[in-house]
């Protein structure tokens, strides 16, 4: 399984896992693939920068990288205190009733709640200076090209960028903005997503960019015969997502996430759902009481981004301390109904290989 990405990033196999955890992320890259870790979530920049010193420390010399999300139409920036003085009274009012009626306990005086703030692009930005002054190989942006002086400030520190495309139209311009690495990601997908499967979207992206940067498979992608398909489709790699959610080290960085595994091992391929509920712009999540709540008659619609999560930050709190796996807001993709199981990432990776070289197998015997 060597392709041009492991060229490119000196990687043993073409398997980008892209994850909140930097245990999973440097469990990845340690077993010969490209961890990637989410910035998202952190708030502060040294809280970021800390976690970076321990990937550094962590990853065996080897190559990681770090994904961050800039929206291409900035959205709007302030305290996190101004910010959610634009909620309407409805959305809070809404919000509280459901999880009174979904029967989510109230979270005590001391829990911090606070929104994630990581969808600000000024947030994103000290995301991108920290990074550089670490290890990292690679600056992810979630959300489609980073503005032209990010992508330069990455390419000063030798640092490739990659991008996600939903459309082939997407990719193109992701690349004529300068980016390196393109990321298709398809309908399946977990989190931000767009409305075309990847079985059609990533050829099309393949036959419009492939043959100036590499190409990764994202959506729908957790067995060694997919990333085979991936190939066999012209990409370069795979990005991988969902599938470490369920994994021994996730436990390790997001401790109270055992009923959100045991919610997602159970799950099938069927579970999920498409929705602008986690943050205002449309990400695939588990189906729960939470999400069919909000499709209900009567429902506000979704606020834009990062007003959603600001809104809806208590309320993931509160519904993790639960320990209620029918009422679990996470994002995923379809590719949920292979989690059965919580595997440390090792095994996985393996078992991946060892997959795909079995898929190769069979498709030499049809020649």
């Amino acid at each position: 399984m060597h392709t041009q990405l492991c060229e490119l990033f000196g990687i043993d196999y073409p398997i980008v896992a892209f994850t909140p955890s930097e245990h999973v992320a440097a469990a990845v890259t340690r077993a010969g693939g490209l961890g990637v870790l989410g910035c998202v979530r952190f708030n502060e920049a040294s809280a970021l920068d800390e976690t970076l010193d321990w990937m550094d420390a962590n990853t065996d010399g080897k190559p990681y990288g770090v994904d961050v999300v800039m929206p291409s139409k900035i959205p709007e920036e302030g305290t996190q205190g101004e910010l959610s003085s634009h909620i309407p009274p409805e959305h809070r009012e809404f919000v509280a009733r459901t999880l009174r009626e979904l029967g989510v306990p109230e979270t005590t005086a001391n829990d911090d709640v606070g929104g994630v703030l990581g969808w600000l692009h000024s947030i994103a930005r000290s995301h991108v200076d920290v990074s550089l002054k670490h290890r990292v190989s690679l600056i992810a942006n979630a959300l489609g090209s980073p503005p032209s002086d990010v992508i330069e400030q990455a390419h000063a520190h030798g640092v490739k960028v990659a991008a996600l495309a939903g459309k082939a139209a997407h990719a193109r311009s992701h690349v004529d903005n300068g980016v390196d690495i393109v990321v298709a990601q398809g309908y399946e997908a977990g989190g931000h997503t767009g409305e075309i499967a990847s079985m059609v979207l990533l050829p099309e992206v393949v036959d419009i960019v492939g043959q100036d940067v590499p190409v990764l498979a994202a959506g729908g992608v957790g067995s060694g015969r997919q990333i085979a398909a991936a190939l066999a489709l012209g990409a370069s790699g795979v990005w991988m997502g969902s599938y470490w959610l369920t994994t021994t080290e996730y436990l390790e960085s997001m401790n109270n996430s055992g009923t959100m595994q045991e919610a997602l091992v159970a799950a099938t391929s069927s579970d999920t759902v498409r929705s602008r509920i986690y943050s205002g712009k449309p990400a695939r999540l588990l189906k729960t009481r939470w999400t069919d709540a909000w499709q209900q008659p009567g429902a506000p619609k979704p606020l834009p981004m990062p007003l959603q999560n600001l809104l809806v930050s208590e309320a993931h709190q509160r519904i993790a301390a639960s320990h209620d796996p029918t009422v679990v807001a996470m994002p995923v993709g379809q590719i949920v109904g292979r989690m059965n199981a919580v595997r440390p990432v090792a095994d996985l990776m393996s078992e991946l290989v060892s997959e795909y070289g079995d898929a190769v197998d069979r498709l030499q015997k049809t020649r």
